[in-house]
């Protein structure tokens, strides 16, 4: 036997439906907190005698000093461990 929904009936359906679609929708659109927050780009220019273990100690904030440097050559497109004294440095945001 088939369903038969009145007049009413679809209406709800239809309210319902979009009620579901507008929250998806703005779930979606909802910055999450993996976004980083607005403002400028930290950034360090590399002294004499600094290495990345030094600068990832002072920068590292809740996570160890291995995974920011890990970080920091991500951000830097850096192949290997060397830096160079008045190199600029993009530094990973703290939280």
């Amino acid at each position: 036997m088939p369903i038969r929904l009145t007049r009413r009936g679809r209406i709800v359906v239809f309210v319902f439906l979009l009620a579901v679609v507008g929250g998806i929708a703005a779930l979606v659109s909802a910055p999450g907190q993996a976004a980083d927050p607005p403002g400028p780009v930290p950034t360090v220019v590399v002294q004499p005698g600094d290495t990345l273990w030094d600068i990832a100690g002072r920068v590292k904030g809740d996570r160890g000093r291995n995974a920011t440097v890990e970080d920091i050559r991500r951000l830097n497109n850096l192949d290997g461990y060397g830096i160079d004294a008045g190199q600029r440095l993009i530094l990973p945001r703290t939280r």
